[in-house]
C-alpha cells in the first residue's frame, strides 16, 4: 500500500581507498545503543494485510487447479513484513501511523515501519519525488512522531538510500540547484527523523539506512552514518530492496559499526584506515589483500581469498584495542535467497537492483538470529514487500520500455504487484516457504 521504493546497486562502487515483545504498551526504560538483546530471540513481528492484487492472483491460482503455488503466495504474504510510509500530510501520515502501531499492539507483534518521503529522494529515479522541502519534509517526520505510541516497541527504518544516494552523488538530478546545500539538508533531514522518533518513543529502535555490501566502503558509509547520527540511534539497515548474500552482509554490517567505534572512540575521523570489501588485507593474511566478490559468500574460512575475511576482522581486532562498537543492525532478508544475480546476456545497463530473474524469498523474520557470531545483528526482516515491482526496468536500452528478462514486457511500475516475479519468488525461497 505504502510501499514504492526500489533501490539499485548498479552505481560504480566506491574505492577502496577512498515489540513491544508481545505488545507492551507499559512504560518502560529507554533502550540504549550500547543493549546486545533488544530483540530478543522468539519476538513475534507484525504482519501486515495482504494487498488486493496479492489475494486476487492466490484466488486465480486456486481457481485454475493451481493450488500449491496459490499455497505459496498466501504463504509469502503472510510473512512478517514492514509497513511503507511516502508521503501525505503530516495528519494523514499520523492517523497511519497510530492504526499499524495499535494492529501491532492488538496482535502483540512488533512493527516494522519504513519512513520514505525525504526530499529528492532516488535520484529521479523510479521511486522519485518525496516531501517538497526540508520544513516539509520535517512537518511530515512531526507527524510520524505524534502517531506512534509512547512506550511501544516498534522498529523504524529511515529512508532507504537516503544517506548513500545524497545528492552529491548524483548531482545530474538536480540541475540548477546548490548541491552542497541539498546533501547538509538530506543529513539533517535524517538525523531530524531519528532524534523525533527516538524522542517520541523511547522503546522505538531506529535505523538509519546504509544500503548494502556491494556499494559504498565501509569508512565512506560510516562517515555518513555518524553525520547524520547513528550514534543516537539504535544502529542501520542494510539491504533493502536488493539481493546481497546475509553472510556478506552480516560481515559487512560489523565492520561498518566497528569503524564507527573507531572512528569515534579510538582514532577520530580516520575513517581511511577502516578496513573494508575492495581490499582484504589484515594481519591474519600478512597483509595480502584482494578485493571481495559479491557473487559468492563470504567467511573466515573461504579457501577462495576472494571470499575470505579474515584478514579484514583481524585488522579491526588490531586497531579497536578492545573497544566495543554499539551500533547495531538489522538486514532485509526479503529476495536475497540467492544472492544477486550474474546476468547472462549484455546489456548497456544490465540494472542488477531491478526484478532480477531467478531470484528467490531470503531467511524468515527472526529476532537475534546469530547471537553467539554477530552479536550487533538485531533481526532479519523483510523490508521490501515481497511481489512488489523494482520498477519499469529496460536494462539500460535507450527507448525501450520493456524487460528482456521477463519476456518483453513492460514491468510494473515501482511498488506495483509483480505477480510473475512474486511466484518467482516463492518457488525459489531459500529455505523453501512451508
Amino acid at each position: 500500500m505504502f510501499n514504492t521504493f526500489v533501490r539499485h546497486g548498479t552505481q560504480a562502487l566506491v574505492a577502496a581507498a577512498a515489540v513491544v515483545v508481545a505488545g507492551q504498551l507499559l512504560a518502560a526504560p529507554a533502550v540504549s545503543a550500547a543493549e546486545q538483546n533488544p530483540l530478543p530471540a522468539g519476538t513475534e513481528f507484525y504482519t501486515p494485510a495482504p494487498t488486493h492484487e496479492a489475494v486476487r492472483q492466490i484466488a486465480q491460482l486456486t481457481s485454475t487447479g493451481d493450488k500449491a503455488d496459490a499455497a505459496l503466495i498466501r504463504a509469502e504474504v503472510r510473512t512478517p513484513q514492514a509497513v511503507w510510509f511516502t508521503g501525505g500530510t503530516s495528519e494523514q501520515v499520523r492517523r497511519q501511523v497510530r492504526q499499524v502501531a495499535q494492529q501491532a499492539a492488538g496482535k502483540n507483534t512488533v512493527a516494522t515501519l519504513v519512513l520514505y518521503n525525504v526530499p529528492g529522494r532516488d535520484c529521479s529515479q523510479y521511486s522519485s519525488g518525496g516531501a517538497g522541502s526540508d520544513a516539509a519534509y520535517r512537518d511530515w517526520i512531526d507527524g510520524v512522531a505524534v502517531g506512534l505510541a509512547k512506550n511501544q516497541r516498534v522498529i523504524v527504518i529511515v529512508e532507504p538510500d537516503g544517506l548513500a544516494n545524497l545528492p552529491s552523488d548524483c548531482p545530474g538530478a538536480y540541475p540548477g540547484q546548490d548541491i552542497a546545500a541539498l546533501t547538509a539538508g538530506r543529513i539533517a533531514d535524517i538525523r531530524y527523523a531519528g532524534a523525533a522518533i527516538t524522542q517520541a518513543d523511547p522503546r522505538a529502535l531506529v535505523y538509519l539506512d546504509a544500503r548494502h555490501s556491494a556499494w559504498h566502503s565501509v569508512g565512506d558509509i560510516a562517515s555518513r552514518l555518524e553525520q547524520a547520527g547513528v550514534l543516537d540511534v539504535q544502529g542501520f539497515s542494510l539491504n533493502v530492496s536488493n539481493y546481497q548474500y546475509t553472510a556478506n552482509l552480516e560481515q559487512y554490517g560489523t565492520w561498518v559499526s566497528e569503524c564507527i567505534a573507531y572512528t569515534t572512540t579510538v582514532s577520530a575521523g580516520d575513517f581511511g584506515n577502516c578496513g573494508n570489501q575492495y581490499w582484504s588485507g589484515g594481519p591474519a593474511n600478512n597483509w595480502t589483500g584482494v578485493a571481495l566478490d559479491p557473487s559468492g559468500e563470504w567467511s573466515d574460512t573461504a579457501t577462495d581469498p576472494a571470499l575470505n575475511t579474515a584478514g579484514i576482522n583481524s585488522r579491526y581486532a588490531s586497531i579497536l584495542a578492545g573497544t566495543v562498537p554499539t551500533a547495531h543492525v538489522v538486514i532485509d532478508t526479503s529476495r536475497n535467497g540467492r544472492g544477486p544475480w550474474t546476468p547472462t546476456a549484455s546489456y548497456p545497463d544490465p540494472q542488477t537492483w531491478c526484478n532480477p530473474p531467478g531470484r528467490g524469498l531470503g531467511a524468515r523474520p527472526e529476532a537475534s538470529p546469530q547471537p553467539a557470531a554477530f552479536p550487533l545483528l538485531d533481526a532479519y526482516l523483510w523490508i521490501k514487500t515481497p511481489g512488489q515491482s523494482d520498477g519499469q526496468c529496460n536494462r539500460g536500452v535507450a527507448g525501450s520500455t520493456v524487460d528482456p528478462e521477463w519476456g518483453g514486457i513492460t514491468d510494473p511500475a515501482a511498488g506495483a504487484w509483480f505477480g510473475e516475479q512474486a511466484l518467482e519468488l516463492a518457488q525459489l525461497a531459500v529455505p523453501p516457504l512451508n
